[in-house]
């Protein structure tokens, strides 16, 4: 079996369509096109249904899948295994972070990292967590710092990982901000400014109000963090925001709950580690 033709066939099903393959491959569509025929005609099958603007697989193309996913893995891991003789720690290092770890967590580790690997080309993606995962799951990068939740599935590894505790802020001139004992029940008459409802961060908020049976009115949704901290802070509602983002912009309500969730940097489980990942994370974990 052609590993070409084999690597082309998962490239056109994780892109959804040809032009996208070519484009990840640095091919033309027909040569796309020549390879997945190729590949059909050694298997005696056909793999995608091309009857649909869409790509979609057939019963053999869904069979074959994850064999061919993991016969990639292992010619990846087959290359990481020759390359850890090397003695110098270089080469490209693909990346994937929400925007709130390269803002607030990356940047530390990545000064140590250059200092001591500077032979190492860092390249990044920044998402949304939820969607980093999709991104990994197609071997875009090595590692994903991200934020972690109850969807992942056994096809990642949790390298790292560390508690971010978060707490109830609002503008300090709010009318929140003036009760010295506040309830969950007060912030009911009040718009909530959180992220959108398919984040971990929003199902934790809003797992707390449905346990208190205590309405939640969200006026806006966006996964910017820097962006709901600063609409937070000129009182247009109530946010939950991480401890290391709190400044004196912001009033920190003394809720006796406890809000926290889990960071963390992220690999296909299947996939060993480049020298140049193992290295980071090496930082990461020291740190």
């Amino acid at each position: 079996m052609d590993l070409q033709s084999l690597s082309t066939f998962v490239a056109v099903v994780d892109s959804g369509s040809f032009s996208a393959a070519a484009e990840t491959l640095h091919l033309t569509q027909p040569a796309i096109s020549k390879r997945l025929a190729a590949l059909e005609q050694q298997l005696d099958h056909q793999l995608i249904d091309r009857s649909h603007r869409q790509v979609r697989l057939t019963e053999a193309g869904q069979r074959l899948l994850p064999h061919a996913r993991r016969i990639l893995d292992e010619l990846h891991n087959a290359r990481q295994q020759l390359d850890s003789q090397d003695i110098e720690v270089a080469g490209g290092l693909p990346l994937i972070a929400s925007h709130h770890m390269g803002l607030h967590h990356l940047p530390a580790w990545l000064r140590r990292f250059k200092r001591e690997f500077p032979a190492v080309t860092l390249s990044f993606q920044f998402m949304e967590s939820e969607r980093a995962f999709d991104h990994l799951r197609r071997a875009e990068a090595e590692l994903a710092f991200v934020t972690l939740n109850d969807s992942m599935d056994d096809a990642f590894e949790v390298h790292h990982s560390w508690e971010d505790p978060m707490c109830f802020v609002c503008a300090k001139d709010h009318p929140l901000a003036q009760l010295e004992h506040p309830v969950l029940a007060d912030l009911e008459p009040y718009d909530a400014l959180l992220p959108d409802t398919g984040t971990e961060t929003y199902r934790v908020v809003s797992r707390l109000f449905l346990q208190e049976n205590v309405r939640l009115h969200v006026q806006m949704a966006t996964n910017y963090l820097e962006t709901l901290k600063m609409m937070a802070s000129v009182g247009l509602g109530w946010s939950v925001l991480p401890r290391t983002m709190l400044d004196g912009s912001l009033h920190a309500m003394p809720l006796q709950i406890e809000v926290r969730r889990m960071l963390g940097a992220v690999g296909l489980r299947r996939r060993r580690l480049s020298r140049a990942a193992q290295a980071l994370m090496s930082v990461v974990s020291q740190s």
